[in-house]
């Protein structure tokens, strides 16, 4: 029964102190057959979407317990865009981890325990200054390499070839999603945690990514993802609730 303690039996905190997300449009035959049972594609268009988050957090830590308990770290998470029916009939929008990169060896222990996120040991190095923030993650299996620095000192634009005609569109659709899912094999269960936040007002930034390895490999190989919108936030406390399980057995087709 230890597959039990992955369903985010505790509530925790953080503070993310800087927040770099980078989603990618990609065609939805690539990324559909990477989602469990229970789990539909959420689109734009003709694209599926996968969102690259990287974040300096703080103090995380139980939610009982007060921040000095906390631990602070480097986070990268590969996550697909999707969406949820839920046995009542309502749909959650919400990401599913591929991956999850950590320079904590603590938080690859724990993480690995008490989630389905797939976490790895990494160096990495965040830096942020007035003008810029630039992000350098190595990882062993050479599969989560990333490097990527961003212009904070003034608002940024849509790539070029960005499937979001304009900024609001893409805030409204690539912003925060309220839930993460996860897939529980044993039981066939959808695990949903939801994250809670004050405030999100995201900046749009041009972002310069020099080296992602994560689309070096199938099957993101040759499926050419573009890069859609690249948002920063900073200093935003932050909790993720219990999770819930819901028995796909209960969903409705």
């Amino acid at each position: 029964m230890l597959y039990t303690l992955k369903r985010h039996p505790v509530p925790m905190e953080a503070t993310l102190r800087d927040c770099l997300v980078l989603t990618y449009a990609l065609p939805r035959e690539t990324l559909e057959p990477l989602l469990p049972p229970g789990l539909s594609l959420d689109c734009f268009g003709d694209f599926g979407f996968l969102a690259i988050a990287v974040v300096q957090a703080d103090h995380l830590r139980p939610a009982f317990l007060p921040p000095a308990c906390g631990r602070s770290f480097v986070l990268a998470g590969y996550r697909i865009f999707t969406k949820f029916r839920t046995p009542q009939g309502r749909t959650l929008r919400g990401l599913f981890i591929l991956r999850s990169d950590t320079d904590d060896r603590r938080m690859v222990t724990f993480g690995n325990l008490l989630t389905h996120y797939h976490y790895h040991l990494c160096a990495a190095s965040f830096a942020r200054s007035a003008k810029d923030l630039q992000i350098n993650i190595t990882t062993p299996d050479g599969f989560g390499d990333l490097f990527v620095r961003a212009n904070l000192r003034t608002e940024g634009f849509l790539p070029v070839h960005s499937p979001f005609k304009t900024a609001r569109d893409a805030r409204r659709f690539a912003g925060p999603l309220p839930y993460t899912f996860d897939y529980e094999p044993q039981t066939n269960s959808i695990v949903v945690i939801k994250g809670v936040r004050p405030n999100w007002n995201p900046t749009l930034v041009a972002p310069e990514v020099s080296r992602c390895t994560f689309f070096d490999r199938e099957p993101f190989r040759g499926a050419r993802p573009m890069l859609a919108s690249a948002f920063y936030v900073h200093d935003i406390p932050y909790r993720w609730e219990r999770g819930r399980r819901f028995s796909l057995k209960e969903v409705s087709p």
